[in-house]
């Protein structure tokens, strides 16, 4: 049985108020750029008629899906009765609230239109995922506050058990909705596919673990607590086992397009024809998101160290947003098939692939989401007692390397 003791950081330090101000800095950015993109329209970016979701979606899109598989951790000591992973369950609801807040913050100010989200919140139709996906946001925010609450109040500690198995329920039905976004969409020839939904569902538990990760070894050195090189280990071998479940899916998407012939062109594209695409695609979502952290991940002489697990869970992080860039913007480049066996040609650029290159206010507006997101984190473990002072499963490692 773990036993553990909660604390919230001292956070006096220059180093950490150094980190705020960086993160500070970088929303500013961010909320120029929405604030420009608004004003002077959309044209300044890199978008068109045919790439309606640039850059910022890759952001957004990526910190919804890590907020889900941050919870991953919680939920294996509420629901899966792993008593060793008990200790880091607040701080495991703590950085999936975070992180959605920053991946909404970004979709909402991407919109164009901002005050437009009132008309979604208030005009609904269901037919619509996305209208589904207002009620799965907000109401995954809402339930894991209520769950960090429970564990973090002894009192309602008995609790803690029925709520999580709520939020593990209810993040799973969200990243399913995310990727039916994708799954749903006939208007593209990458998407249009049922394998989407559980593919999203298996990169929500790679970025989020790898995120989890991240946070957790970070808020120690810079607390100056120990780390447990078992749970470590623990943690290392669960997400490289994610990170294999999706490049397996990955494999069987593209084997089952390329074995249908509507989808054969855009297969090409990706694959072997798409240029930078294609590059992202296997240099970055293959070898650098999937089969380099996996190796770390596995290997018995790199699993348990806190510096190798740190480089595979920061590879993943990027070949993730690698994956996803092949997914939205790569997705939308290809043309859309109207008249198969057919060419099309028109002014409006129908058969054509189209082109896209990120413009400053774009990575501006993506990375102060992620700012944001890191800031609420930096923030709440100041003020809440969430980051363990000791957790004793194996052998200790007061220095992690």
């Amino acid at each position: 049985m773990a036993k553990t003791e909660l604390r919230a950081i001292q956070g006096s330090s220059s180093g950490y108020y150094a980190l705020l101000g960086l993160l500070g800095l970088v929303l500013a950015i961010g909320l120029a750029s929405a604030w420009y993109m608004e004003h002077e329209g959309h044209y300044v970016t890199g978008m068109s008629n045919q790439i309606v979701w640039g850059m910022p979606h890759v952001f957004a899109v990526f910190l919804i899906l890590a907020a889900s598989g941050a919870l991953n951790v919680a939920s294996l000591s509420s629901v899966f009765g792993k008593a060793e992973y008990k200790p880091l369950a607040p701080l495991s609801g703590l950085l999936a609230i975070t992180l959605l807040i920053g991946g909404l913050a970004v979709l909402v100010l991407d919109l164009g239109r901002p005050d437009r989200l009132i008309v979604a919140m208030t005009r609904y139709n269901f037919k619509s995922i996305f209208t589904w996906n207002v009620f799965l946001y907000v109401g995954f925010v809402a339930l894991v506050a209520v769950y960090l609450w429970f564990l973090l109040e002894q009192r309602m500690n008995r609790y803690g058990a029925r709520v999580g198995v709520a939020a593990f329920v209810w993040r799973l039905v969200l990243t399913t909705g995310t990727g039916s976004i994708f799954g749903f969409l006939v208007a593209r020839q990458a998407y249009d596919a049922a394998i989407m939904a559980p593919l999203f569902v298996a990169m929500s538990l790679s970025y989020g673990g790898a995120a989890f990760v991240l946070a957790w070894l970070a808020g120690l050195r810079g607390a100056g607590r120990a780390l447990d090189t078992a749970l470590l280990g623990r943690l290392a071998r669960l997400l490289g086992m994610f990170v294999a479940a999706v490049l397996y899916l990955t494999a069987v998407q593209h084997l089952t397009n390329l074995y249908a012939a509507e989808h054969g062109g855009v297969e090409r594209f990706i694959l072997w024809e798409g240029g930078s695409i294609s590059v992202l695609f296997w240099l970055g979502q293959v070898v650098a998101g999937g089969i380099a952290p996996l190796a770390l991940l596995l290997h018995s002489g790199t699993s348990a160290r806190s510096g190798w697990v740190a480089v595979a869970s920061a590879l993943v992080v990027l070949g993730g947003l690698a994956q996803l860039y092949v997914i939205i913007i790569g997705g939308q480049l290809y043309p859309l098939i109207l008249f198969p066996g057919l060419e099309e040609t028109s002014s409006f650029g129908d058969g054509t692939i189209a082109r896209y290159a990120a413009s400053a206010p774009e990575l501006g507006l993506g990375l102060g989401g992620v700012a944001l997101a890191l800031a609420g984190f930096v923030l709440a473990i100041k003020l809440l007692p969430i980051l363990p002072e000791r957790v004793t499963v194996g052998a200790p490692d007061a220095s992690p390397d």
